[in-house]
């Protein structure tokens, strides 16, 4: 009985992660007792379909894995839809027929024997926020002060990492934004601790999202793939969401430039230069490798600084050192109605800046009684003017002519 405890004791205060044999990231401790990175955990467990059972275990102890919340999430949507259009009396169209099936596979994929509990409820304590209706066009429409002002209301909340409701599949709020087709409002996302890998409830990434062919026909991807690359977005090997399917995928659709990039380990990622003999002031220095040059094996790299130079070097030299919110490269700002990059010399200088940055507690939270104040005082300074509120008029104001009041008498400033 004691060497049970004991045994119970070290797991519990074990940091490391039995997968990777590191330091846990973002862990996430199983019903068991065993804890694993999260990333890790996300390879290794089955949570679309995978067949192979012993990928549904505890890779320590072997004990049995609940089926994770995205899986879970599937059902329910499905199970939603079904209800809906039975509500409706839609019972023979093709697409009722289409959602039973789908749901009769997530049944089978959850487990006849799935108790209502999951993994994430179980253990770990997180909650996700469903964002509303107006937001998520909001961030398709590249709003970014409404997708701001409706994230700084609850700041005690992870709204970064919201999802859609079940009609909609559960996608995460990254995933909304990158069909937005704006990069400012996805990099803030991802400045406030947005998941690069979060799925929505049918397995598909941000990343996977873009690389679908209803998105590669849009064309101009290229950006906020390269984008999510430097932040570490991963692809998930033996499903649809492979990079081996990302590529044939890219092929079909003729982005052959996208595929060779996607082809190359290192294509697209930001890295670390490190053991450059030749300029040994670079080593430390950040960069994103551009493109790889299979014919020299080298990469077209792009130096993170104020002078974006661009190297050529070898995968010898690179280490790859993703983005995070706290060491990001750049920084991206957004005020009075407008984004500002700030560049910066060093990925040090950087740091000191979102540093210093999160400790400023006097920042002002745009909420929507400072903003109707502000747009008070704006429609009362144009009255003043003269200018009315007319459409011509709003946004701005122009130059105008000190006006005297009756008798003569200067207005008063």
């Amino acid at each position: 009985m004691a060497e049970n405890s004991a045994s119970k004791a070290a797991v519990a205060t074990d940091k490391t992660c039995g997968i990777c044999l590191e330091d846990s990231q973002d862990p996430l401790e199983l019903p068991c007792g065993h804890s694993f990175c999260r990333d890790c955990l996300d390879g290794w467990r089955s949570r679309y379909g995978v067949e192979e059972e012993m990928r549904r275990k505890c890779p320590i102890c072997r004990a049995r894995i609940p089926p994770s919340k995205e899986m879970v999430t599937t059902l329910l949507s499905y199970r939603a839809r079904k209800q809906k259009l039975e509500d409706v009396n839609e019972t023979s169209s093709e697409h009722y027929h289409r959602v039973c099936y789908l749901l009769e596979d997530a049944e089978q994929k959850v487990g006849a024997d799935w108790d209502g509990v999951t993994i994430l409820e179980v253990n770990n304590d997180l909650s996700t926020v469903e964002m509303p209706d107006y937001i998520r066009l909001a961030m398709i429409k590249g709003d970014i002060r409404s997708v701001l002002r409706w994230i700084n209301a609850n700041q005690a909340e992870d709204r970064a990492n919201a999802v859609t409701d079940k009609e909609t599949m559960g996608a995460p709020a990254l995933s909304v934004a990158c069909i937005g087709a704006c990069l400012e409002s996805m990099t803030l996302l991802l400045q406030l601790g947005a998941n690069i890998n979060a799925r929505d409830c049918m397995g598909w990434t941000a990343i996977r999202r873009l690389i679908a062919r209803s998105e590669l026909a849009k064309g101009g991807v290229s950006d906020r793939i390269r984008l999510l690359l430097s932040w570490g977005a991963s692809f998930f090997p033996g499903d649809d969401h492979s990079r081996e399917a990302c590529i044939f995928d890219a092929r079909k659709n003729c982005k052959h430039e996208l595929a060779n990039l996607l082809e190359s380990e290192l294509g697209g990622r930001r890295c670390e230069i490190f053991n450059f003999s030749s300029q040994p002031e670079l080593n430390g220095k950040t960069c994103v490798a551009d493109e790889y040059l299979p014919d020299s094996n080298r990469y077209k790299v792009m130096l993170e600084t104020k002078g974006k130079e661009v190297l050529v070097l070898r995968p010898n030299n690179l280490k790859r050192r993703d983005r995070t919110p706290q060491d990001c490269g750049y920084y991206i700002e957004f005020k009075n109605g407008r984004t500002i990059r700030h560049d910066f010399d060093s990925s040090e200088d950087c740091q000191a800046f979102v540093t210093a940055l999160n400790r400023d507690e006097t920042q002002p939270v745009v909420t929507e009684e400072a903003e109707a104040r502000a747009e008070q005082a704006a429609a009362e300074l144009l009255a003043e003017l003269g200018l009315g509120d007319s459409p011509k008029n709003r946004g701005h104001v122009k130059k105008s002519k000190k006006k005297k009041k009756k008798g003569g008498k200067k207005k008063k400033k």
